[in-house]
């Protein structure tokens, strides 16, 4: 089937639109986490240490939610996990706006990363199922490519609404995907290979998906996966969730360092959709390790720059390859396991990377607390990325029109 099928399927425009969506409410709540710690942080007079915990407690719910969600996907499908996983996720933000204190906070914090951690996984497991192999790695980046519109809409209803009615109006936007989830119930449906695994119940328990996981077959890849997505999410949660405040840090004001983020993130559109190009055309780890490549000297950049012009630059090309190389290993990840362990697969190693994504923030915080300079903080994330390159090089597989569920063609295909 040509490439070209993905745009002229109604099927598959109306499934990547609708767990798009879903994605992008994931990427809003994300975002709005961002930019209202940098308020919070005046507000509330909440000390370093304190915004890294706040940060740190939602990727923690964010690799449970991931762990949960993917096991009980494989075992109860896609479609039931998604849609439950988005109303958790969507009510706690939504709550979050009635926080009267740093510990009810961080506890719906906790409880929106669980169902955000969740979902992520599942949808990108439910389009690559859903979809032919000839697209399935560009369908996947142009999902994640939601990720940017979600940050975009953060970042505009921080600019517009934060400033004026305060975070907690931002925190009851984030409500709104409630209302989504009952579309979404009649708009999407299992993939045909999740309903042909549940038809004939091939559905492996927990502990034999694991071990699964982990079998010689796998055990090469999923370390590099793992590898992958700690370092991955460790830097990109770091980095991205104090942006706002480091850029107060560098003596930008709170509403201008909203406008700076907001210019950097409309670069991580052409990110995604260049990954999404050029994976079908060169494969995944070409994709992974150039762009990992890329965004550790711009992680380097972004610390050393000195005027506002060099920081919005280097900001942007950080967005831009840091985020292509997020769908690039969204795309990459569902592809190495065939589909009876397939979301928990997926599920275990987005769990891991939230590990990193819960060191990340904290370790930002501890830095900054000490008065590090950050360009030192910076080169943290330059040797991170830099590691997961070379995983990807040296370990990973390349899946570019492998059938996951033809283990000795995949076998045959070598690196």
């Amino acid at each position: 089937m040509p490439q070209s099928s993905l745009l002229r399927d109604s099927r598959h425009r109306k499934l990547l639109f609708s767990a798009g969506l879903s994605w992008l409410f994931d990427a809003m709540d994300v975002g709005m986490v961002s930019f209202v710690v940098a308020a919070l942080s005046v507000e509330w007079a909440l000390g370093s240490h304190q915004i890294g915990l706040l940060t740190a407690l939602n990727s923690v719910g964010m690799a449970m939610g991931a762990a949960v969600a993917g096991s009980l996907a494989d075992r109860y499908g896609r479609r039931s996990v998604l849609l439950w996983t988005l109303l958790v996720f969507s009510l706690a933000s939504g709550l979050s706006a009635l926080a009267t204190s740093f510990a009810m906070l961080c506890a719906l914090r906790f409880a929106a990363g669980f169902g955000l951690g969740g979902e992520l996984p599942v949808a990108s497991t439910l389009v690559s199922e859903s979809v032919p192999a000839g697209v399935r790695g560009r369908a996947v980046v142009l999902l994640e490519s939601f990720w940017a519109g979600g940050w975009i809409l953060a970042a505009v209803i921080a600019y517009f609404v934060i400033p004026d009615y305060g975070w907690r109006t931002a925190f009851a936007i984030g409500a709104l995907p409630c209302l989504y989830a009952l579309y979404l119930r009649r708009a999407i449906q299992d993939s045909p290979r999740y309903r042909d695994a549940a038809t004939r119940d091939v559905r492996p328990k927990l502990g034999a998906r694991i071990a699964s996981v982990w079998s010689p077959d796998h055990r090469k890849s999923t370390l590099a996966l793992w590898v992958l997505w700690f370092t991955v999410v460790f830097s990109y949660y770091g980095m991205f969730l104090w942006l706002p405040t480091l850029m107060v840090m560098k003596g930008f004001a709170l509403v201008k360092s909203f406008q700076y983020v907001l210019v950097m993130t409309l670069a991580q559109l052409p990110g995604y959709f260049t990954a999404a190009y050029l994976i079908e055309r060169y494969g995944r780890k070409f994709v992974l390790v150039c762009y990992l490549l890329l965004t550790a000297a711009c992680a380097v950049w972004f610390g050393s720059a000195g005027s506002p012009a060099m920081l919005m630059t280097a900001g942007a090309c950080l967005s831009f390859f840091n985020l292509g190389a997020w769908g690039a290993m969204y795309a990459y990840t569902p592809e190495l396991y065939p589909t009876a362990v397939r979301s928990t697969g997926v599920g275990l190693a987005a769990a891991f990377g939230r590990v990193g994504g819960i060191i990340g923030p904290f370790l930002v915080g501890d830095l900054v607390s000490r008065g590090t300079d950050v360009k030192a903080v910076f080169a943290v994330f330059f040797v991170a990325i830099l590691l997961g390159a070379l995983a990807i090089a040296f370990l990973g597989r390349e899946t570019k029109g492998i059938d996951p569920d033809a283990p000795a063609r995949w076998r045959a295909s070598g690196t």
